[in-house]
């Protein structure tokens, strides 16, 4: 029989044990473990040992995980890049989801000044601002664009999540943002963008919601499992083995 070692999977992230996201995050996984037969190895990365992308070498998948600012805006934007250049799985939450915008606008659009407000609140160029009303413990319904990784993951059209946030994508940039490979793929009621994918990658997914709060309830959140999965497929592929 072969032997399968464990997921590695990079929290990217400064851990605080207060933040329920990040109490919530090792269940999470642990139940998409138990669902999908795999035994897990998450490791968490603070975001000031992060230097180089040969630090994220051996790991089947990268999370940015919430809480930022994080101590290291570059260490966070090292791991980013280096799961979109390399298709590495990558799924980004809440601050994740910022700072992939962030990493796409510099990296992918040429746009170097680009900056996040909440670290440069002077900046001309922030993709990323103050959301127009602070999602800070709130719950709302978002829409998934039909046709989408987040779509099939969840496999209805619309999804009950969960925030703890101020900031999101600059309303005046979106448009240039979100052209192409980088698409909107869910939208709340008032039509504001909460999550993001590539298309041009295996599997790329940045949600501003926490949707690993879900485990907290005892629940598998589709979305873990989903990027558990691609983590598994990439393994597999890697080894020569079938997924």
């Amino acid at each position: 029989m072969l032997h399968t070692p464990p997921l590695r999977i990079a929290l990217v992230g400064d851990y605080h044990g207060q933040v329920l996201a990040h109490q919530a995050i090792p269940r999470a996984l642990e139940l998409a473990a138990l669902a999908l037969d795999c035994d897990l190895a998450p490791v968490w990365l603070p975001t000031d040992t992060l230097r180089q992308a040969s630090d994220l070498d051996g790991y089947a998948g990268i999370w940015c995980v919430p809480a930022s600012p994080y101590r290291s805006t570059a260490g966070a934007l090292t791991a980013i890049r280096h799961a979109r250049e390399t298709g590495t799985p990558f799924l980004g939450t809440c601050g994740g989801f910022q700072h992939a915008v962030l990493e796409y606008a510099r990296h992918v659009l040429g746009w170097h000044a680009a900056e996040h407000a909440e670290t440069a609140p002077m900046a001309e160029l922030a993709v990323i601002s103050p959301l127009s009303c602070a999602l800070v413990e709130e719950t709302g319904l978002v829409q998934l664009r039909a046709g989408s990784r987040l779509a099939a993951a969840y496999g209805t059209p619309h999804a009950l999540e969960s925030y703890h946030c101020r900031y999101g994508i600059n309303p005046a940039l979106q448009a240039s943002l979100l052209a192409g490979p980088l698409v909107a793929v869910a939208h709340d009621a008032a039509g504001e963008v909460r999550a993001v994918e590539l298309t041009n990658h295996p599997f790329y997914i940045a949600t501003l919601f926490q949707a690993e709060r879900g485990a907290l309830q005892g629940r598998l959140p589709a979305l873990v499992s989903a990027f558990v999965r691609a983590c598994q497929l990439k393994q597999a592929q890697h080894a020569g083995q079938p997924a």
